[in-house]
């Protein structure tokens, strides 16, 4: 099952995957990876990036298919990056996030993958929202998971502990580095749950209105409510009845800020914040880095400081 509903077309990676054919056929599960001296790890997204970076340091070279500015779950495969696949040591990939590159790695990456929603169960979409009797978001297919987990810290931290065990079995000689990196990022990852739980304990409002659903297991770990305007698909375009439904609730919990991501149009947030006489913010759920820079730890932090403004937090 495809997290995201929308269709995505999987002919650009179809095409690459049969020029690569030839490739793929040499490749197996030992693959040696174009640098013999450090482990080729291939990440699907940020997130998954910024874990193997931290956890693989010195000892991998880690690729993110996707671009700083682009959308993840747009991803389409060119043939360079199914090469990538075929010959990478490790694929770090949320299954159900990218069809295209679920279909890469099915075809080509045998038992070299490691997916990170089989490390904790997902989330039900609806889980961590903000419901209302007779309230129908209208978005999600019947089960659908939210995939961003990224956003609690701890969660983050017990895939990173398994992300070393993975890379610890493909290069035994530096597993005890990979364990230690490990451990010294979730120390850092709780520091950050740390600051989130004392930084949201007391604010005057609990609701956040956001472009989309994006936000689930932030607010479910610091018991905060989300209104999306949309789903878990952002480019869903909400229909009139949903942006009525989120105007009232933004007024019924006097909502100072209509938040939006960085990497999809404001237009929307801009008409509801005008609507209700409420400011525009970003809250940047990490799919995928801006072109401004930054890291995980970085954005996260900013992102709390938005929320406590927003909030009113003491």
């Amino acid at each position: 099952m495809n997290i995201r509903s929308a269709p995505r077309t999987l002919a650009v990676a179809t095409t690459a995957l049969l020029a690569l054919g030839g490739v793929a056929a040499c490749a197996d599960d030992g693959a040696a990876g174009a640098d013999p001296q450090r482990v080729d790890v291939v990440a699907a997204f940020y997130p998954l990036q910024f874990l193997a970076e931290r956890i693989g340091g010195d000892a991998v070279k880690v690729t993110n298919l996707v671009k700083p500015g682009a959308e993840p779950h747009d991803l389409e495969l060119n043939p360079r990056q199914v090469g990538q696949v075929v010959e990478a040591e490790l694929v770090v990939l949320l299954k159900g996030f990218q069809p295209a590159l679920d279909e890469a790695v099915e075809q080509n990456a045998g038992g070299r993958v490691f997916d990170v929603s089989t490390v904790q169960p997902l989330m039900d979409a609806a889980a961590g929202g903000h419901d209302h009797e007779g309230e129908e978001h209208g978005h999600e297919e019947a089960g659908a998971k939210d995939p961003h987990l990224w956003l609690d810290p701890t969660r983050l931290a017990t895939v990173g502990d398994k992300l070393a065990e993975r890379l610890g079995q493909a290069d035994p000689d530096h597993a005890a580095d990979y364990t230690a990196r490990a451990g010294s990022l979730r120390a850092e990852l709780e520091k950050l749950d740390a600051e989130f739980t004392a930084g949201l304990k007391t604010c005057q409002r609990r609701e956040i209105v956001v472009s989309h659903t994006a936000f689930g297991y932030l607010t479910e770990r610091y018991q905060l409510g989300q209104i999306g305007i949309t789903g878990l698909s952002p480019e869903n375009e909400p229909a009139p009845q949903r942006l009525a439904e989120v105007i009232e609730e933004a007024r019924k919990h006097k909502a100072t800020t209509i938040f939006f991501e960085a990497l999809v149009s404001p237009k929307v947030a801009e008409t509801i914040a005008a609507t209700v006489g409420a400011k525009t913010a970003v809250l940047d759920p990490l799919e995928g880095l801006s072109t401004d820079g930054g890291d995980y730890l970085s954005v996260m932090r900013t992102n709390l400081q938005t929320l406590r403004t927003a909030l009113s937090c003491p």
